[in-house]
Order: C-alpha cells, then structure tokens, then sequence
C-alpha cells in the first residue's frame, strides 16, 4: 500500500537524521492519524488546508493541550518538507489549544535530602546526579562516560529537549562516588569480557 510505504519513508528519514525513537513513534502517529482524518487521501495531494483543519480539530474536538498540537504540528511539516519535498509556509488562522496555567513543582533543598536520605547505591547516585546537573531522565539514561568531565566540571548532555546538545554542570560532591561507581562498572565488564559476556547495545 501506498500509505505503509510512506511510513516507511517516514522512518527511514527521521533515523538518517539521528531523531530519537520516541520522536519516531510520535511523529508516525500523528501522521498516520492526519491521513485518516482526511479519509486516507496521500498527503501529497493536501497541503495547508487539510493541515489547518486537522490541527484546528484538534484544538476544537479533541481538546488537546498546547504543547500536544504542536507535536501533530511538527511532525505534519517533518512529513511535507522532509519526505515529500513539498514547501508548505507559514499557516494561519489554526484555533490554537489553550496551554494550561500550571504552578511548577519545585523541591526545597530540605525535600531533595529527605528524598537522597532514603536512598543508597546506584539509585542515590542516579538520582543525586539528576538533581545536581539538571538532567531528565531521558538525558540521564543517555549518559556514556565520555561525555562527562571531570577535569571541566560538566557534562555534556546530547539529544536533549529539542534535539539539542547543551553543557551543563557536574557537581564537585558527585565526582568521587560517579568516579568509584565508574571504576566498578569498568571492573565487571572487563569480567564479562574474559567470560565472553561484554556485548553492549550501543545507542542509535
């Protein structure tokens, strides 16, 4: 079918650019969705439109937040300038979602002690490092060795939020306990190495 294979083309674009698989997963829904709203007509016979109806439905109808329509959004111009090689512009006059007036959530120093204070090991280190340095989870999951600097201070964080790389600070109280939790990762994978056991998904 022609749609699978434009898909398909959808994948294989967002990888050859490095975009994330959460980005995938979310931009080849929205799109597949934005082709059944419009009765499985090929996007390359639509344009900004059909793209200006889906999106204001989705404000209207569905009752999206903000942020939610602006990922059908990006994902809608990925597909056009991207895979169709079709120049869509500026679009005009969408009913945009409301962004919700929310009051962040922000521990006190004294909440983040008593949250460190009941944990140890790994999960300390994890979660004192995330606190410390401003990571997300994502970015932390994504940490490999040589992207912290112990000499700098900072680690360098890659494919952040909006695909962006950003440098940000390594606390001088983290440095032993990531430096001895470092050299005990090092020790066990030298042991599966001898034990034919050292195999590593490396990220994409």
């Amino acid at each position: 079918m022609a749609r699978s294979q434009l898909l398909e083309d959808v994948r294989d674009t967002l990888r050859l650019r490095h975009y994330s698989y959460r980005t995938e997963k979310s931009y080849i829904y929205w799109i597949r969705k934005f082709i059944l709203f419009h009765q499985k007509r090929h996007p390359a016979e639509m344009g900004k439109d059909e793209i200006r109806n889906y999106l204001t439905f989705l404000a209207r109808k569905r009752q999206v937040s903000a942020s939610t329509q602006n990922q059908a959004l990006s994902a809608l111009l990925f597909l056009y300038k991207h895979v169709l090689q079709k120049e869509i512009g500026y679009i005009d006059q969408i009913e945009r979602a409301k962004k919700p007036k929310r009051i962040p959530v922000v521990f006190s120093k004294v909440e983040a002690q008593k949250i460190l204070a009941q944990l140890n090991g790994k999960y300390w280190l994890a979660t004192a490092l995330m606190c410390g340095a401003g990571l997300r989870v994502l970015e932390y999951m994504r940490l490999r060795v040589k992207d912290i600097d112990f000499d700098y201070s900072q680690i360098n964080v890659r494919d952040g939020k909006g695909h962006k790389d950003r440098i940000t600070v390594l606390p001088e109280n983290l440095k032993s306990p990531l430096k001895r939790h470092l050299q005990q990762r090092r020790a066990l994978h030298q042991r599966d190495l001898k034990n034919a056991k050292g195999s590593v998904k490396m990220p994409m």
